[in-house]
C-alpha cells in the first residue's frame, strides 16, 4: 500500500531572545509536512507501542524531585547522562494511579471507565531512561528547563527530553501546579508533623487537578494568572539546579535514592535554554521576558501518547494525527539540537541540521501556517 502525504498537525515555534537587549529579537515559524504510514488490517491491534530511545551517545538517566514538600515548593523530573551499569530500572512512564484519573477528567471521560482504559491500555509503559542511574560527572553540561502544556505533566514529554539527555543535556521537566496540568500533588502537614524534618512520612497527600473553565466564564484572566505561576515555577526550578550545581544541599521530599552531590559543579551556568508545548510555549516567554539567564527557547511538537496511542483510539480521543510519530519527533529534536547549538554557542555537530531551522529539507515545507503582523523595518540613524 503506497504511503500518502499528509500535512503535518502542527508547527514548529522558535522564539529568540537576544537577552543583551532584553526583547524578543526573532520569531520563526516553520510548517511541516511528511510521509505518513498507515497501519494495515490487523496488524495495528498487535504492533507494539514503545517511546523511542535517545539518538545521542550519552546514556540517559532519570529521577524526580520535590523540594519544599507545600505548594509553593519545586517538583520535576530530571533527565540527564548517567554512568552505565548503575541501574537496570525502566522509568514508570505514568507514575501513580490519580494522573489517569487526570487524564480522564482532561479528556472528558467518566473517571472511572477512563481510569481502566488508561491503565489497561499504557499502565505498563516504562520510558527508555534508567531510573535513579548514577549522573555522569566530569562535563559541563548545558541545561534545559521543559514546560509541559495544558492537560499534561512531568513525566508525558519523555521522547523530547530523553533525545536532549542523549545528547548531552540536563532536562528538568517540571510539573505545574496552576490547575493546568491534568493532576498533580504536593504535601500537606499533619498537626502532629510540623516540627519534625521533612520527610513523607508524617505528610498527607493533597492532589491537584485540572481546573475547566466555567460556563460563561472568560479564558484570558485564567491563563494570565496561571501563565504567571508557571514563570515562577520555572524559575524556582532554574534556581534549585544552579544551588544543586553550586554544591548546595538539598532535601527531597520523595523518598528516591538518588546521589545529588555529583552534579556539583556539573552545569554550564552560561548555557541555559527554556523549551516548551503549547502553553508551556507561552510559559517560555514570559519566563525569557523575566530571567535573563535564559537565552532561547523552542516549541516543540509531540507529547509522548502519540508513540503509544494506535490510529483508531488516537484519532478518538484527538491524540494523535496522520504521520508516521517517529518521522515527526525525528526531524523536530533535529531542528531543536540545531537552534539550540546556534544561540547557546554549542561545540557540537548539531549545526548538521541547520536547514531545518530555515524550513529547508525533503520533509519540510518553508513559512508559517500563522498568519503573522507586520512589521515596520527599523529606521537607519
Amino acid at each position: 500500500m503506497q504511503s500518502s502525504k499528509f500535512h503535518l498537525l502542527f508547527h514548529f515555534h522558535y522564539w529568540l531572545v537576544w537577552t543583551s537587549i532584553g526583547k524578543l529579537g526573532e520569531i520563526k515559524l516553520a510548517g511541516l509536512s511528511v510521509n505518513a504510514q498507515k497501519e494495515m488490517g490487523s496488524k495495528s491491534s498487535t504492533k507494539f507501542y514503545r517511546i523511542p530511545e535517545g539518538k545521542g551517545t550519552y546514556s540517559v538517566g532519570c529521577t524526580d524531585l520535590m523540594t519544599d514538600h507545600t505548594i509553593q515548593g519545586s517538583f520535576f523530573r530530571l533527565y540527564y547522562p548517567s554512568q552505565n551499569g548503575t541501574s537496570s530500572e525502566e522509568t514508570q512512564w505514568i507514575p501513580r494511579k490519580e494522573y489517569y484519573g487526570g487524564l480522564s477528567d482532561f479528556l472528558n471521560m467518566y473517571r472511572m471507565l477512563g481510569e481502566t482504559f488508561l491503565q489497561y491500555y499504557v499502565g505498563s509503559v516504562t520510558c527508555p531512561a534508567k531510573w535513579n542511574a548514577a549522573f555522569k560527572p566530569g562535563e559541563k553540561y548545558p541545561l534545559i528547563i521543559f514546560s509541559h502544556g495544558l492537560g499534561a505533566f512531568r513525566t508525558i514529554y519523555s521522547a523530547i527530553c530523553i533525545e536532549m539527555a542523549s545528547q548531552g543535556f540536563i532536562v528538568a521537566a517540571v510539573e505545574h501546579r496552576d490547575k493546568s496540568a491534568s493532576a498533580t500533588y504536593y504535601y500537606k502537614e499533619n498537626s502532629v508533623s510540623e516540627a519534625r524534618e521533612e520527610t513523607t512520612e508524617d505528610l498527607e497527600e493533597e492532589w491537584i487537578y485540572y481546573r475547566k473553565l466555567k460556563r460563561g466564564e472568560q479564558e484570558f484572566p485564567l491563563r494570565h494568572q496561571q501563565v504567571q505561576q508557571r514563570t515562577e515555577e520555572c524559575i524556582k526550578a532554574l534556581d534549585l539546579i544552579l544551588d544543586i550545581n553550586s554544591g548546595k544541599h538539598v532535601v527531597n521530599v520523595l523518598p528516591l535514592n538518588f546521589d545529588w552531590t555529583l552534579l556539583k559543579d556539573s552545569i554550564d551556568s552560561n548555557r541555559i535554554a527554556v523549551i516548551g508545548h503549547s502553553f508551556g510555549a507561552a510559559t517560555a516567554i514570559e519566563t525569557l521576558s523575566r530571567e535573563t539567564r535564559f537565552k532561547g527557547s523552542v516549541h516543540q511538537s509531540f507529547p509522548d501518547f502519540t508513540f503509544l496511542i494506535g490510529s483508531v483510539v488516537g484519532k478518538i480521543f484527538k491524540l494523535k494525527g496522520e504521520i508516521d510519530p517517529n518521522i515527526a519527533i525525528d526531524i523536530s529534536n533535529k531542528a531543536s539540537l540545531a537552534f539550540l547549538q546556534k544561540h547557546l554557542g554549542l561545540e557540537k555537530d548539531f549545526d548538521q541540521w541547520d536547514a531545518l531551522i530555515d524550513g529547508v529539507g525533503c520533509n519540510v515545507i518553508p513559512g508559517t501556517n500563522i498568519d503573522l503582523p507586520l512589521t515596520q523595518p527599523e529606521s537607519v540613524e
